[in-house]
């Protein structure tokens, strides 16, 4: 699957906010988890790749199943940009 991209970009953001759980990226873009770990992977640099990692690996909220009820939304309002 090629990947525009402005596509690319959004996927990368979406996969740094920290309320925007893998599913939802799966939803918009037809990527599972492992396959945005390849593309930012890709596409960060080494450093910022283990950053993300690092960050994503502790965070409930990257996960639909593992999140609280509290968190009733998947992203901030201005998240869908047109």
């Amino acid at each position: 699957m090629q990947l525009e991209t402005s596509e690319v970009s959004r996927i990368i953001e979406m996969a740094w906010e920290d309320r925007t759980p893998f599913e939802a990226i799966e939803n918009s873009f037809d990527l599972n988890e492992s396959a945005v770990i390849t593309l930012m992977r890709r596409e960060l640099k080494p450093r910022s790749f283990r950053l993300w990692r690092q960050r994503v690996t502790s965070r409930k909220t990257k996960h639909l199943q593992l999140r609280s009820p509290e968190v009733s939304r998947g992203y901030c309002p201005t998240q869908y940009k047109r």
